[in-house]
């Protein structure tokens, strides 16, 4: 049985660890999520242990498995956690000018040149005292994330995200064609369907294998391309265009972002569907002052970048 009287007295720190080593399944990983060192986590545990008289998780090869008991407990103690932060959120009023909150927005490096420039721009003075943070977005951990308050707000392509995850959509991006019109000038007014399917493209992917965003949309209609190179930026991809014929298919915004005067952006020769691209938060979050409003500045940067394009 646990220790009542242990229990009692326990540091809510360690719940916090038991959450995290409960999500990664390894002490490493655990303690990078949370800034500490592994033998932080390793002694923590160990002190939860002889509190709930359990070993809570053992060791199977790099992992950290949990036992019974703590697979029984862990979903109400997680829930618990979620609903004493949502709490400690709703507390106080938050004021823009006052505030010395950190806000951690997880962002698709695709995305990142695109909108947070323009955020901090925004934002600099509304917030004087706080800290924006922009970390490398997950998609695999985004859900863990957003439910331990590792991080506020996410912006990436749209996902199929159930509860207790929220979304709503940004903006809606174009795919166009990048190519250095000096090496194909016979495709500066137009890079029909025949140059498209005959050139070596350039694809842009932080995963080693697999199919492209555009790739997938392309097949949809049985179109295939010669992908000759793979990097993981837009930015690489679009220096990589420069002094070649490889062809680099990318959203429109991101495109327009290259100032090179020889890189020219040319119409899609194939009808894709637009890439969308959505805000994502935890629901637990919904009511929060602070994050409500953040929330909001994003949505007014993006409509103000639409607009001044419009223009």
């Amino acid at each position: 049985m646990a220790d009542t009287k242990a229990i009692q007295q326990l540091d809510l720190n360690l719940l916090k660890i038991f959450e995290a080593l409960y999500f990664e399944q390894n002490m490493t990983l655990a303690a990078k999520s949370l800034f500490i060192t592994p033998s932080a986590v390793s002694h923590a545990i160990k002190r939860l242990r002889l509190v709930l008289n359990d070993p809570l998780f053992v060791r199977q090869g790099q992992q950290m498995q949990a036992t019974a008991a703590c697979q029984r407990m862990a979903p109400q103690l997680i829930n618990a956690l979620n609903r004493i932060r949502q709490v400690l959120q709703q507390c106080g009023e938050f004021d823009p000018l006052t505030t010395e909150q950190t806000f951690n927005i997880a962002i698709h490096e695709a995305l990142e040149s695109q909108l947070m420039p323009a955020l901090i721009t925004h934002v600099a003075k509304l917030i004087p005292h706080a800290k924006i943070c922009s970390m490398a977005l997950s998609r695999e951990h985004i859900s863990r994330q957003l439910s331990n308050g590792e991080v506020d707000l996410a912006i990436d392509v749209v996902q199929a995200v159930n509860a207790p995850l929220m979304h709503m959509p940004l903006l809606s991006d174009p795919f166009c064609v990048l190519i250095d019109a000096r090496q194909q000038p016979e495709l500066a007014n137009n890079v029909n369907q025949q140059a498209y399917l005959s050139a070596e493209h350039v694809a842009v992917s932080s995963r080693p294998i697999g199919r492209v965003m555009e790739d997938l949309l392309l097949q949809q209609q049985g179109i295939n391309r010669l992908i000759k190179y793979r990097c993981q930026s837009y930015q690489t991809a679009a220096k990589m265009v420069l002094g070649s014929r490889l062809i680099l298919t990318l959203p429109r915004s991101i495109a327009e972002q290259f100032t090179d005067a020889n890189l020219l952006i040319c119409a899609m020769p194939f009808n894709l569907t637009d890439i969308d691209t959505h805000l994502y938060w935890h629901s637990n979050t919904e009511t929060d002052q602070a994050l409500s409003w953040l929330r909001q500045q994003v949505m007014r940067v993006v409509q103000n970048n639409q607009t001044q394009v419009t223009d």
